[in-house]
């Protein structure tokens, strides 16, 4: 009877949909473990890092804490609330510098951000939105210079500041 066929067509929709929903949750799941998440100095603080979980940290280079040894740097990212120290080997970005903004991507060793990648993505202008954000809910925001006020506005998608056409981009 057509009532029959309708509970069935039914039935396979029903199970379709169940083992959609698992499969996008596996995959969900399988994705989670190889996403490296952003954090701030303050969120890492806050948060229970599983023993050697890859993340991002943003933040500013804290003035006065780089120090070099050969090829290893140490220097300390800041969101103006907290402090991370951060050991790195290598050759660092050449817009690298103490009060600039910068991105690492690591793991922590017994307290100390273990980075193997450092982006210094800016130029004089530039300050990664992610760090913008930190500032901003660190609550630090207000002490940052003018500049810096503005690069980190224009970071987070205030800024009126269009490109002019064919500007360099």
């Amino acid at each position: 009877s057509p009532m029959k066929r309708k509970h069935k067509r039914l039935g396979f929709v029903v199970v379709a949909l169940g083992l959609l929903g698992v499969s996008v949750g596996l995959i969900l799941t399988a994705m989670e473990d190889n996403i490296v998440f952003f954090y701030s100095p303050s969120d890492l603080q806050a948060k229970r890092l599983k023993p050697m979980q890859r993340v991002r940290v943003g933040g500013l280079v804290e003035e006065g804490s780089v120090a070099r040894d050969g090829a290893d740097v140490r220097f300390e990212i800041t969101d103006m609330a907290n402090n991370l120290p951060v050991a790195y080997r290598g050759i660092l970005p050449d817009l690298f510098r103490e009060g600039q903004g910068v991105v690492a991507e690591g793991v922590i060793v017994a307290g100390v951000f273990e980075a193997d990648t450092v982006l210094a993505k800016h130029d004089e202008n530039y300050m990664p939105p992610e760090v913008a954000e930190a500032l901003k809910a660190s609550g630090k925001f207000d002490e940052l210079s003018e500049e810096m006020k503005r690069r980190a506005h224009r970071a987070a998608g205030g800024g009126t500041d269009v490109a002019e056409p064919g500007g360099g981009y």
